[in-house]
């Protein structure tokens, strides 16, 4: 073998130059690592200034990474206004590229990973493994390859890139992408002109039932207050029920609870009308439109355009010759997934986590921010600041830091497991502390009876807007509570982490 610099002299490879990533740079420089960000866009925080027509969830004291804050404050930053709820595009413009700016060239841009190993050992081999440094290939783009070593990974690329499919069973519906042209699968951007021409005057599909369909359906009628003959066709694959709209006045995060109650108002004004209980099997052309089918033959009126809102999944393609743990539902780290697992929920705490729940059996390799959570869409971006804090201080051998992770959460006051979405008798809230709301319907549902509380999990973790690096809302979102796991041990023999108590987040936005 090639020798090769020793390990702890590396730089830690931090991939994605979103909120995470950035913030887990600045964490590890604080404490005296070098860190080489991996960027496979052109610029910082691409995935952000794709929807950077939306607006948080958060305020601005809540999405600047404290860390951060001192590796800004000598160039003479200004905090943004603390309580006010700034657009994607001025997280960009205020804060994300101005800290990637400081970062200078730290950051590579361009440099998209294909793929993460340990030098001479595919991931069958054990002998001398963890005294392997990192090797990260990259793809430039003019086509060029390169490798690079690295002490650790932190891998924060998040799942923007990933959107989940229309069908009901997580695959492409049959016809889906035949019809790509007349699909989009993020949140429009209805200020562009040429995008509310696309909608204006049109019948189009919203599926999902989560935050993102939420600003979809009420995008499209305030678009037809303009546009006479804007409609939508809301595919829900639950019925309607009490919790169907989200928080409203409850949510603890008032924007996403506002949200919510302007998706209700568009379909209580006629501006969109609910499909229930309908899982998309397939897509059909008739004529110049579409109609979706479901699983037992149902047929949508025919539509002009469709807009998929069913949530983000992981791109872990590039990670094949590492051993991760991950859980099998989630493909989040399996300590991890205990505690956002949507298929359970309890109205108590969450357990606040770090590097230990993190940790997988390749040492030194963390999945941060949106991408840790794996098809949970429940979050926030504190929450990533709080995990890359902790791993950057384990990666420095502080491990009591490591393990005394705190994290408060905003509530909703709304419970509900999201395992329960397949059975019709079930109630939103069974088993829980807020709410029973009656059973769903499974019927066309043009004015749905009126809703106060989210529906965890509809099995289609509604989209989050999200790191890639994005990390950010409008999230869709089952609760993210605690199930009464015990600590697991944190790598390299921290000790264990304080158990203070926090607060459920059952509808946490990205942000």
């Amino acid at each position: 073998m090639s020798e090769h610099p020793p390990v702890p002299q590396l730089p830690v490879a931090v991939i994605g130059a979103g909120p995470v990533g950035l913030a887990a740079a600045a964490h590890l420089i604080e404490r005296g690592i070098e860190p080489v960000i991996l960027e496979a866009g052109p610029n910082a925080a691409t995935a952000v200034r794709e929807w950077s027509h939306v607006r948080l969830f958060s305020q601005w004291a809540e999405v600047v990474d404290p860390a951060a804050e001192k590796l800004l404050a000598p160039t003479g930053w200004v905090h943004p206004n603390a309580d006010a709820y700034p657009m994607g595009g001025d997280w960009v413009a205020k804060y994300l590229q101005p800290l990637a700016d400081v970062l200078g060239d730290r950051v590579r841009y361009n440099a998209r990973v294909t793929g993460v190993a340990r030098a001479g050992r595919n991931r069958i081999v054990d002998a001398d493994r963890a005294a392997q440094p990192f090797t990260v290939h990259l793809r430039h783009a003019d086509g060029s390859e390169e490798r690079i070593l690295a002490r650790a990974v932190i891998d924060a690329s998040g799942t923007w890139s990933t959107p989940g499919p229309a069908g009901g069973n997580g695959l492409p519906a049959l016809g889906e992408r035949a019809a790509s042209a007349k699909i989009s699968y993020y949140v429009p951007d209805f200020t562009d002109p040429a995008t509310r021409k696309r909608y204006a005057g049109k019948r189009t599909a919203v599926v999902g039932a989560g935050a993102s369909a939420f600003t979809a359906l009420a995008m499209l009628a305030d678009l037809a207050k303009d546009a006479p003959g804007t409609h939508a066709e809301w595919i829900l694959r639950r019925g309607i029920s009490g919790s169907t709209y989200g928080g409203g006045t409850a949510d603890q995060l008032p924007e996403r609870g506002a949200l919510g109650l302007r998706a209700k108002k568009a379909v209580e004004d006629g501006y969109a009308s609910a499909l229930t209980g309908f899982r998309t099997a397939g897509i059909e052309s008739e004529g110049e439109q579409l109609v979706l089918v479901d699983e037992d033959g149902r047929r949508s009126r025919p539509v002009d355009e469709i807009i998929v809102l069913t949530g983000f999944r992981p791109d872990l393609s590039f990670l094949d010759e590492l051993r991760l743990n991950l859980d099998e539902r989630l493909q989040a780290p399996v300590f991890l997934a205990e505690l956002i697992d949507p298929n359970q929920h309890s109205c108590g705490t969450v357990y606040p986590h770090g590097a230990r729940e993190l940790a997988h059996p390749e040492q030194d390799l963390y999945l941060v921010g949106m991408k840790s959570y794996g098809r949970a869409p429940t979050f926030l971006s504190r929450t990533g600041y709080e995990q890359v804090r902790s791993i950057s201080a384990l990666l420095a051998g502080d491990t009591e830091a490591a393990a005394r992770v705190e994290l408060t959460l905003p509530e909703t006051g709304v419970c509900g497991g999201a395992g329960l979405f397949d059975d019709p008798d079930a109630t939103q809230g069974a088993g829980g502390c807020c709410s029973t709301p009656a059973a769903e319907p499974e019927t066309v549902t043009a004015q749905p009876e009126s809703g106060c509380c989210p529906t965890p999990a509809d099995s289609e973790p509604a989209t989050t807007h999200a790191d890639a690096g994005g990390c950010c809302s409008t999230t869709a979102e089952p609760e993210l509570l605690t199930l009464g796991s015990k600590p697991k041990p944190i790598p390299l023999g921290a000790q264990e982490p304080t158990t203070s108590t926090n607060s459920c987040s059952p509808s946490g936005s990205c942000c």
